[in-house]
């Protein structure tokens, strides 16, 4: 799975869409990621099948969204998705969030859907580690990768330290904060160093604990700095020093029926 890929969050204009999927390819993007939930499964679909690259080429991951994991209706919910993309297969499959008395259900609908060859990768996203250990402890298997928010002002240290000891690869959504790190006092003085803006610091402080990261833009210029983060290495009190940032800062939103339940 490659290490950066493109988030489309909100992308909801075919011109959009397919200006930031040609741009990333061309910049050396080879992962795109969706979700059901996102309403445009469609058009990131025809971009992808419009952008010059092989199928085989490009590792494409989406998401089963609530309703369906309340309706039972995964397999469902995963053809559709297959049919708005027009692609044959998934490299990545998740579950978008743990609800509570259905994601060991809808993991093991998961299961099976891996096994006939229609999804590549099975994963999970926004799981906390009490849901990581009742899913292995309810159905044996361990998730290929755990999506979850994290940023230099969000450092969730246990939670990628323990799905890191078990295998499980961390990427990381929203790893731009919404923009909220882009004039960091600390972060831009270490990117002067470099000749990088302080948030190619701070997504190259989340390559360098080996996480994968999803920048969304629909714009080609930060597009292509969003990749540019692999020329430089940051010291180990550089690191220390972006650690002691974390203010526990949620960007992204918890949904509406998500609300009061278990949720990191």
């Amino acid at each position: 799975m490659p290490k950066t890929g493109l988030g489309v969050y909100k992308i909801q204009k075919d011109d959009d869409a397919m200006r930031a999927v040609t741009a990333a390819v061309e910049a050396g993007y080879r992962l795109i990621d969706t979700a059901s939930v996102y309403k445009n499964e469609e058009i990131i679909g025809r971009a992808i099948n419009n952008c010059g690259l092989p199928r085989q080429d490009l590792f494409i991951t989406s998401k089963v969204w609530n309703t369906a994991q309340r309706m039972g209706d995964i397999e469902g919910a995963f053809r559709r998705s297959l049919d708005r993309m027009k692609i044959n297969y998934f490299d990545l499959y998740m579950i978008h969030w743990p609800v509570p008395g259905c994601y060991t259900e809808t993991w093991k609908a998961l299961e099976k859907l891996r096994q006939s060859g229609d999804i590549k990768s099975i994963g999970v996203s926004n799981f906390g580690i009490h849901h990581l250990e009742h899913l292995f402890e309810s159905t044996g298997v361990i998730p290929a990768v755990n999506q979850i928010e994290y940023h230099p002002l969000w450092s969730r240290k246990e939670l990628v330290k323990y799905c890191q000891s078990r295998g499980i690869v961390v990427q990381a959504y929203a790893p731009l904060a919404r923009g909220a790190y882009s004039d960091n006092k600390l972060l831009k003085q270490i990117g002067a160093k470099y000749n990088k803006s302080a948030v190619q610091v701070g997504l190259h402080w989340l390559i360098q604990q080996d996480i994968g990261i999803l920048p969304k833009s629909v714009h080609e210029d930060r597009i292509r700095d969003n990749i540019d983060i692999y020329d430089f290495e940051l010291t180990e009190s550089e690191m220390t020093a972006i650690d002691a940032l974390d203010e526990h800062l949620r960007t992204a939103s918890i949904p509406s029926d998500m609300i009061g339940t278990d949720v990191e």
